[in-house]
């Protein structure tokens, strides 16, 4: 009997159950894309002869209209019914901030019941990395302005509880986000709850000013993954240029992970990652240096 023929316990074969179903059975949620948009940006420098201070950059949108009307929130927008997650995700990458053809991963997916006001609303965020020197960034039409802002991610407190076998591993984490004009803040706390081999995480926003929706919980969630990925991965190079020193390439990796690193250490573990040009750097007032690019046949040697 082909599949076609087999019929459920009402005696319905799949074609005649999918002409007689009723959508209207379960209330369908809306679903959006929140993306999570990370450069490195070289600050402006008083001193010709000193290397550019580098920063973390987050891109965000400021609304437009309510909910949250003229706070900053993630670039994003519902999904169409005739497109995938991942299509919209690209779709408002390019028409919220003008930028494609860069790194993008699927993050997580929130679904807090009250996390929108309008309606219930399921979310899938996408982190993305971009090299600053190719971006050129604009608002999309529901949106007053689109502005990098700097990162700063620190741990306030953490505490560890043990019950009999079990454990709960608790953090406080304070984000602040600024550019030139304002100043952005939350603090989320984090929950893990060890039971045996499972694991539960929850998350939740103790204050949050200028952030809209639950975008604090989000950033912290990103600013982790980020973190942890850069250790063991190359996401690293995605934020930068096809040409660079070892110094700049090791000066991302601190501002990324917020800590300093030697150099001799440090060269050990991007050795296969990158491969030497005969290119060296022409900046005025700094001795030239070796320029490297990312060697992507590392993985397979």
């Amino acid at each position: 009997m082909s599949i076609e023929q087999l019929r459920d316990k009402q005696g319905l074969t799949e074609t005649e159950f999918l002409q007689q179903y009723d959508v209207r059975v379960f209330e369908r949620p809306s679903v959006t894309v929140d993306m999570l948009i990370f450069t490195i940006v070289d600050e402006e420098k008083e001193n010709y002869r000193r290397l550019p201070e580098k920063s973390l950059k987050l891109l965000l949108i400021k609304r437009g209209g309510h909910p949250y009307l003229g706070q900053w929130a993630l670039p994003g927008g519902f999904v169409a019914k005739n497109e995938s997650v991942d299509e919209a995700a690209l779709r408002e990458l390019k028409t919220e901030t003008n930028i494609d053809e860069v790194y993008m991963e699927q993050l997580y997916t929130w679904g807090d019941v009250t996390r929108d006001p309008r309606t219930r609303v399921i979310s899938c965020s996408y982190m993305a990395l971009a090299d600053s020197i190719s971006l050129e960034v604009k608002a999309g039409d529901d949106a007053d302005d689109a502005s990098w802002f700097n990162v700063k991610y620190s741990v306030l407190e953490e505490k560890k509880t043990l019950v009999e076998k079990n454990f709960t591993f608790e953090k406080t984490v304070k984000i602040t986000l600024s550019n030139d004009k304002d100043v952005l803040e939350a603090t989320v706390k984090v929950i893990e709850k060890y039971a045996g081999k499972a694991i539960m995480t929850e998350r939740e926003v103790l204050d949050s000013k200028g952030i809209a929706f639950d975008h604090a919980k989000i950033i912290q969630y990103a600013m982790e993954r980020l973190r942890n990925k850069m250790e063991y991965t190359d996401i690293a190079f995605h934020l930068m240029p096809e040409l660079f020193t070892l110094s700049e390439l090791q000066r991302v990796y601190e501002i990324a992970l917020d800590k300093e690193m030697l150099s001799s250490a440090f060269r050990r573990k991007v050795a296969g990652m990158v491969t030497e040009t005969n290119q060296f750097t022409k900046d005025a007032g700094h001795r030239p240096a070796k320029l490297f690019r990312f060697n992507p046949h590392w993985r397979y040697s």
